[in-house]
């Protein structure tokens, strides 16, 4: 909460109580106010949030352990087809999602562990290659797995999928307050998913003030002088893999519950790089800044369809630039600015210390 405090032009500064209060409100309302230009823009808000939670996890394997990771997204499908697999009538199988979601980032972190185990060696370029390698052969099993056994069903994909259900209230339909007032699921599944991102907050933020964070910080900066200290840098980069596939995992059970069809074609190599650059966009290593980057990222392609697609029919008469491309190429935009004018990203994280007492109290013995 203090970073996206501090992000507020003057009145994060000034007076930060109050832009901490602002901040709680909008998250509160947002989705009040979203309802105001339709369900479409709600939908939105929901995805954007799973977003944050992946880039949160990314953030972890790439902020705060310096490890390159292209192949993000093979976590966010496990997570998924977990999901899909035990909470459909594909295999017959309806568990509740307190057994559900739990094995989906247990399969996660598993899935991280190995991946983990084969890269430990490698740095730079070889490692992203090796982690592209293994999200695009998650994604190619997924696709290839319906013969002559039929597991995931596909390039089909898997329908049907049960929506998370909070003993006994399904979440999926909505609730009749009174008879002219009710609440829409698409609401419904904003707070829950609000309330998976706060817990996501606090739990990799005492991660990152921890000793862990302090080892991971460690490898980041230098990973011979890590060695010559101590510090056990197979471990801890295992544990960074396992860690932040687990978050994946997390948001692929609730991906899953929300659109209540899984296939191949979500899980791309694109949605790993679209990741990455919310990540890199909103500064490496920085929590609030990682929010931000993934909120921006996923809002402003959606403002430009809006805009963009009645213009383009305006001045053509057609559509020469489909939504996905204007997507991708908002995303080069962000990155190439990115690089030329502020390479740490909107908020450069404090590289030397994580706790923010420390850090002015660093900048004032220097002084």
């Amino acid at each position: 909460m203090n970073e996206l405090v501090e992000a507020i032009p003057w009145l994060g500064h000034r007076h930060p109580k109050a832009a901490r209060s602002l901040i709680t409100c909008l998250m509160l309302l947002a989705p009040m106010i979203a309802l105001l230009f339709g369900n479409t823009w709600v939908r939105i808000l929901d995805f954007a949030l799973l977003y944050v939670m992946l880039a949160l996890g990314l953030n972890l394997v790439v902020g705060f352990a310096g490890l390159l990771d292209l192949g993000y997204i093979a976590f966010y499908a496990v997570g998924a087809y977990t999901w899909a697999f035990l909470a459909s009538p594909h295999f017959g199988l309806h568990l509740p999602f307190y057994l559900v979601l739990p094995l989906g980032a247990a399969f996660a972190a598993c899935a991280g562990i190995i991946l983990g185990f084969p890269v430990l060696r490698l740095r730079g370029d070889y490692l992203a290659i090796v982690t592209l390698g293994f999200g695009e052969i998650v994604r190619i099993f997924m696709n290839n797995l319906n013969y002559p056994v039929n597991i995931t069903n596909g390039p089909q994909g898997i329908n049907m999928l049960d929506s998370m259900n909070l003993f006994g209230w399904d979440i999926s339909h909505a609730v009749q307050i009174t008879d002219t007032f009710r609440i829409n699921p698409l609401v419904s599944f904003y707070y829950l998913f609000l309330l998976f991102v706060v817990g996501s907050v606090i739990v990799i933020r005492r991660l990152q003030i921890s000793r862990i964070g302090r080892g991971w910080a460690a490898i980041r900066d230098d990973e011979l002088a890590a060695k010559a200290i101590g510090i056990n840098t197979r471990n801890m980069k295992l544990l960074a893999f396992s860690l932040g596939a687990t978050f994946g995992g997390v948001s692929g059970g609730l991906f899953g519950s929300f659109q209540g069809f899984v296939s191949p074609e979500s899980f791309s190599l694109m949605e790993s790089i679209a990741i990455l650059t919310m990540v890199v966009f909103g500064g490496m290593g920085n929590i609030g800044g990682v929010i931000i980057g993934a909120v921006a990222l996923s809002l402003l392609p959606e403002v430009l369809r809006g805009i963009a697609l009645p213009v383009q029919q305006q001045l053509f008469g057609k559509v020469i630039l489909d939504p996905e491309v204007l997507r991708m190429l908002l995303l080069s935009l962000a990155m190439i600015l990115m690089m030329q004018f502020r390479p740490a990203g909107l908020i450069p994280a404090n590289a030397r210390y994580s706790r923010p007492e420390l850090a002015r109290a660093g900048k004032g013995a220097q002084s």
